[in-house]
């Protein structure tokens, strides 16, 4: 190591007669620190100030009198120019990185939403990276204290996803993790989290980083039901977090798509509290009458309306509300506008805080870790692949020359911890936010997408009831929703064999048209809602994101990487993603 940081020294400041030229005027030294750390300071009688040489960092720390291991000055030398370790300022050292597992050690933690999808990789990787951690309390909805153990052991403790783990462990393995997994019974949603006093003090005595990665992602959801847990639900984790007397950092796991329906190049920026995406794009001239966001009056909207309407509409009435509320303040759905109302609670809230927001865009199975392919549920663009790969969806209503913005679980959650260590040992009162996100750095295109799905599937198929092969089509793309009618019911028919039908047996064809019509209205109501989406005007930058992963070292970015740049999508979708999706989603029926 030492041998390969000389040679990077020696390169930077480039050929010995220019070090021969300056060796006239100064003494050179060579310090080292940590063995990762190397600094080159200058030696002369007049006191030894630090000069800097381009090509290394202008990071600074005084060094102890032990750190001088190399100088090609000999002792006399250094004696009669007296060079005092205080004298010994460096300019630059090559710095250990963030620090994340260093961090990590000994830190207690506050999770909600710790079963869910993503909160799994996170805790695996805490888990097999920092096992020195401290307690992990993980806020479980569940009637009492025992039901809240079974469903941590069945979803979390059980699952093939911590199989790492369980053969490091062996037969301790269930000692292990139950040493360091706390199941708290509590809900986001309410006022307190539903705990009891004594679980309450315990946590806020030993806490040091809370993170909330409890949502409801159901695009349509009921208004008041997503407010609930989206909004009003960070809001509560955030008063409880206050009273964490350790507490270093408050983390939101939001979503890029918080942005609404922003366009173009769209930064990583908080939202204050009354922001819209319709008031960021007019003025008081533009909209005559429109009123600004308040969320405390969407939420009191909420609450007022279910209560006018009767038992057998209200759940159609507080969806078609969330819809149009989102849509009149600019969001594209209820999901993302309860998730921003809850991303402006937390600034409104944070008062000295340290907070981190951090926006995946569309999380989809690991990358490399704990293995490829892991996943749990169907994610935003699945079923149309398992669709399309079962023979059931040969199109679909996209810009077929937009982007779908992926990014691989194991990402999201390495940049997740690299985050809660940076800001977390800073612990400044600020705001920051994190868009982990393809769409910039390597956009994957709808029509790419298609193609490497029909890649796959022509050389790996499905099979069908029989055990036969499923043939699939190349994906046709469609920009109008009557072409894409069109092309279903056209497809429909002739795979329920329909057309032939038609005039030979009346009842037969009435009962197959009746199937068809069931399956154009499912694909177009699939379509319908995706729609924002496969359209989706904006590209989410991450620059804020890129600086955290140069801020690492090289060690961590092996051990933490989240560079989505360097993501071969071919590879991912064909060899790691689909194939997961069939193992895990499917559990191997039809493959």
């Amino acid at each position: 190591m030492e041998a390969s940081l000389l040679s990077s020294f020696s390169s930077t400041i480039n050929a010995p007669n220019k070090l021969a030229r300056l060796s006239e005027k100064w003494d050179w030294c060579l310090l080292r620190r940590k063995k990762s750390s190397l600094a080159v300071c200058q030696g002369a009688s007049s006191g030894g100030n630090a000069k800097k040489i381009s090509g290394f960092s202008s990071a600074a720390t005084l060094m102890d009198a032990g750190s001088l291991v190399l100088s090609p000055n000999d002792q006399k030398v250094q004696k009669e120019n007296n060079i005092a370790v205080k004298d010994l300022v460096p300019f630059v050292e090559m710095h250990d990185g963030i620090g994340i597992v260093k961090f990590l050690k000994g830190k207690g933690f506050f999770i909600t939403g710790g079963t869910g999808f993503l909160a799994k990789v996170l805790i695996e990787k805490i888990l097999r990276t920092a096992p020195d951690v401290g307690k992990i309390y993980l806020l479980i909805k569940a009637k009492n204290k025992e039901a809240a153990m079974e469903r941590l052991k069945s979803e979390i403790i059980s699952t093939e996803l911590f199989k790492g783990l369980r053969q490091t462990y062996g037969k301790s393995y269930q000692a292990f993790m139950l040493s360091k997994l706390v199941p708290v019974v509590g809900n986001v949603c309410e006022s307190d989290l539903g705990l009891g006093d004594d679980i309450a003090a315990l946590i806020a005595k030993e806490v040091d980083v809370v993170i909330n990665s409890a949502a409801n992602t159901t695009f349509h959801e009921r208004y008041d039901v997503a407010l609930d847990i989206n909004t009003k639900g960070p809001c509560h984790l955030m008063a409880f977090a206050k009273k964490c007397k350790r507490l270093k950092l408050f983390l939101q796991v939001s979503t890029a798509y918080v942005n609404g329906q922003r366009q173009g190049r769209i930064m990583e920026k908080p939202f204050y509290i009354g922001e819209s995406i319709t008031g960021e794009n007019s003025t008081s001239d533009t909209l005559p009458g429109f009123d600004p966001l308040d969320v405390e009056n969407e939420i009191k909207l909420a609450m007022n309306s279910k209560g006018a309407y009767e038992d057998n509409e209200v759940a159609q009435k507080m969806k078609d509300l969330g819809l149009e509320r989102a849509r009149k303040y600019g969001w594209q759905d209820t999901y993302v506008f309860t998730k921003a109302m809850g991303e402006m609670l937390i600034d409104d809230m944070r008062g000295d805080v340290p907070v981190v927001i951090i926006r995946p865009s569309v999380i989809e199975s690991t990358c490399k870790e704990p293995f490829p392919g892991w996943m749990e549920g169907n994610r935003m663009m699945d079923p149309i692949v398992l669709y399309y790969g079962k023979g059931q969806l040969t199109g679909f209503l996209v810009d077929p020359n937009g982007v779908l913005d992926v990014v691989p679980a194991d990402m999201v959650v390495n940049a997740t911890l690299a985050a809660i260590a940076k800001h977390g040992m800073a612990q400044k009162p600020d705001i920051n936010v994190y868009q982990i996100t393809s769409s910039v750095v390597n956009p994957l295109d709808f029509q790419e997408l298609s193609r490497l799905m029909y890649e796959h599937y022509n050389s790996s198929p499905c099979m069908d009831s029989k055990g036969m092969p499923i043939n699939v089509p190349s994906m046709k793309l469609f920009s109008s929703m009557e072409d894409f009618s069109a092309h279903i019911w056209r497809d429909a028919t002739q795979r329920s064999g329909l057309t032939a039908l038609a005039s030979s047996n009346g009842k037969l064809s009435q009962k197959l048209e009746t199937m068809c019509r069931k399956s154009v209205k499912q694909a177009k109501y699939l379509a319908s809602i995706y729609e924002p989406y496969t359209f989706y005007g904006g590209r989410f930058d991450n620059s804020n994101t890129e600086r955290l992963m140069e801020s690492m070292s090289e060690e961590e970015k092996k051990k933490f990487g989240f560079d989505v740049g360097s993501l071969d999508w071919k590879d991912y979708i064909t060899n790691v993603h689909i194939p997961g999706l069939k193992r895990h989603v499917l559990k191997g029926r039809g493959v």
